[in-house]
This record gives structure tokens, sequence and C-alpha cells, in this order.
């Protein structure tokens, strides 16, 4: 391996690993705001999180609303894990995504090839499930925008490519940009074959955006932490800071071989 090929692989661990701190750190402050408000009562907070919870429940309805109408191919308990790779595979990854998270980011960098190589060799499959934290937290419906065209693109068969072009592309997690439909169509015309007028009507009219809602309900019904939560045999191996590619790869070799 090259020196360079080594200085990349240490600078995507960092990020890794600034990241999860990120994730712990957020995680902390927002224990803290739940049992301030609980046990002392602040009437501020209390204020602040009714307003929040009026805002995301005018949301929730207003996606209740519209039909539930999964991807094509969607699997799982309530239909909300998008599949690729051979269902035949005896090793099964399950990863929960938002568009707009850093975070998710950073783990597609590290492990997206080591996945793909995998998946390509019929040795592990995965089940996306896509959520709207970032949303929730920034404000704004990129992240649930983003997951719709995802849904539109998997109904075309281009789920894969199409997620991959997202996070290559991802903004900072203030800027909204994948709000825009035409930002997201924009990014079909690197996938060949998925920018069609069937692909546009999908996007523009918000087709699965229902579907992202219950995805999104599924994720915080799960008591999951944060995004990413990456699941390898029940186990988080996102918070493992002693998984690397390379050993998660012998995870799925070893499960091939029964």
């Amino acid at each position: 391996m090259s020196e360079k090929n080594r200085e990349g692989k240490r600078t995507a661990r960092e990020r890794l690993a600034v990241e999860r701190e990120k994730q712990k750190s957020a995680e902390k402050r927002r224990r803290g705001l739940i049992v301030g408000a609980s046990v002392v009562g602040v009437l501020g907070l209390a204020a602040v999180i009714g307003v929040v919870a009026a805002n995301a429940d005018k949301e929730d309805r207003s996606d209740a609303a519209g039909p539930v109408v999964a991807p094509s191919g969607a699997l799982g308990k309530d239909g909300t894990a998008i599949p690729v790779g051979k269902q035949d595979a005896k090793a099964t990854l399950t990863v929960w995504e938002d568009f707009r998270c850093p975070a998710c980011k950073v783990f597609e960098q590290e492990y997206s090839p080591t996945i793909h190589e995998l998946t390509e060799a019929g040795q592990l499959k995965v089940e996306y499930h896509l959520v709207t934290l970032i949303d929730g937290g920034m404000g704004g419906t990129g992240s649930r925008n983003a997951a719709n065209a995802a849904a539109c693109a998997q109904d075309a068969g281009h789920f894969a490519d199409y997620h991959d072009v997202l996070f290559g592309n991802q903004p900072m997690e203030s800027d909204d940009a994948f709000a825009d439909n035409g930002k997201l169509i924009e990014l079909a015309g690197k996938v060949d074959g998925l920018d069609t007028p069937a692909f546009r009507s999908c996007v523009e009219d918000g087709k699965h955006n229902g579907w992202v809602a219950k995805s999104h309900e599924a994720f915080m019904k799960g008591g999951f932490n944060g995004t990413p939560t990456v699941l390898f045999d029940g186990r988080n191996i996102y918070q493992d800071r002693s998984m690397t590619p390379e050993k998660f790869k012998q995870m799925v070799q070893q499960a091939d071989k029964g």
C-alpha cells in the first residue's frame, strides 16, 4: 500500500472518530435538556419544546395525510427497508441513515468500497432505512426530499448508485440544499438511465414522502441514538472503535462460511 493510500485511510478514520464524538456530545446535550426540563421545570425551555413538538406534529400529520407508498422491493416488518445485494447472502447489514448527516457521509466514505465488494460477491446483503433527523434538528426538508428521491431511484432500479451520489454531493449540514427537488434531479444525471420523466415526476410529487415518515417513525420507535446506526448481527458496529473495513470484511466472510 502506498504512503498516500495509508494517509487517506488514516484521515478517514480520524474523521469517523470525530463524527462519533460529535454524536456522543449531541446525545449528552439532548439528555441533559430532557432531564433539566423534567426536574427543574424551566418554563422557557418547556415553551421551546412545546413549539418544536407542535411543529413536528404538524409535519407528521401532513405526511400521514398522504399515502404511504413503499418503493419497489421494500422489505422488512414495516416495509421500510430498501435491500441491496443478493437476498440469499448469509450476512445482513442494517443501516439507518440520513442524507444530510455528516457522520453518515464519513461512514460511507470509509466503508462503502468494502460494502460494494461484499454485496457484489454475494456475501452480504444490506437493508437501508432512511431517516430525517437533521430536518428535525436543523429545520428544512432536505432529509425527507432526498430520501423520497432515493426511494424513487429504487423504483427505477438505481438506488445503490444514487445513494452514493447523494452522499458524494452532500451539502453542509446547515445547508438545506437537498430540499430543492431540482438539485436532486440534477444529481440523478450522474447515474446512467435514472433521469427519466417517471423519476422526475416521482421526485416532484413527493410520491414516497409518507413512506419516508413511516421509516423515520420506525427509527424513533427502535430507540436508536443517532445516525448512522449500523447493525451487524445485532451489534452496532459504528459505535465500535476497534472496527475497520477490513475487520468487518473478515466478519462477513466468516459468516458466509457458515
